[in-house]
């Protein structure tokens, strides 16, 4: 059974691209995926540095969090747009796991070989959209194959209803049509 990891790039206790990543954890179980959802909001690191890193080396939360992400067969980030890019919690995070801190480690475990998916959820009428583009090219970079489908949900703050499922059926199908790739993919990469 493929094992995913779902998550978003904000801190904030209510976050509608929480609600966004743990709607598609829901859709990935039933269609047969074993799921975790973390929150980054458990994982607090400082900000990168490498003489921080040269001096006390990877934080704990960091070694966690690449082991999570290392021992899961792709992940779903659902990424507010902060100034037409992602958000700077995400982006270090994701910096941090991509450090080696164990003698031998082949580098960019957390990532390379990995499938990933990834969405948006934001207030304004483009859903996120512009900070997908620069999220989409990291990982690429780092050896992550991202599926082509994506997901952007615009007017998120009515967008979900009191039971956590969106309330547009266009918005639904295309939640539904992402995870629906991103699992397909990933189990078939993990053959």
């Amino acid at each position: 059974m493929v094992k995913l990891l779902f998550l978003a790039g904000s801190a904030r206790k209510n976050s509608i691209n929480k609600k966004l990543a743990k709607l598609a954890a829901e859709i990935a179980q039933n269609a047969g995926a074993q799921v975790t959802y973390i929150d980054l909001k458990d994982f607090e690191m400082p900000i990168y540095d490498g003489d921080f890193e040269q001096d006390n080396g990877i934080p704990d939360n960091a070694k966690q969090l690449k082991q999570l992400f290392a021992e899961h067969d792709g992940f779903f980030i659902a990424s507010p747009e902060y100034n037409s890019s992602m958000s700077a919690l995400l982006k270090n995070s994701l910096d941090w796991i991509s450090r080696p801190h164990e003698e031998n480690e082949p580098p960019l475990i957390a990532f390379k070989g990995k499938v990933a998916a990834i969405g948006a959820v934001s207030p304004g009428g483009l859903g996120g959209l512009r900070g997908l583009v620069p999220l989409r090219m990291m990982l690429g970079n780092i050896g992550v194959t991202v599926v082509a489908s994506q997901v952007a949900i615009s007017s998120g703050f009515q967008a979900f209803g009191e039971d956590g499922q969106l309330g547009d059926d266009n918005q639904a199908r295309m939640l539904k049509a992402t995870i629906d790739e991103f699992v397909t993919t990933a189990s078939q990469l993990r053959k």
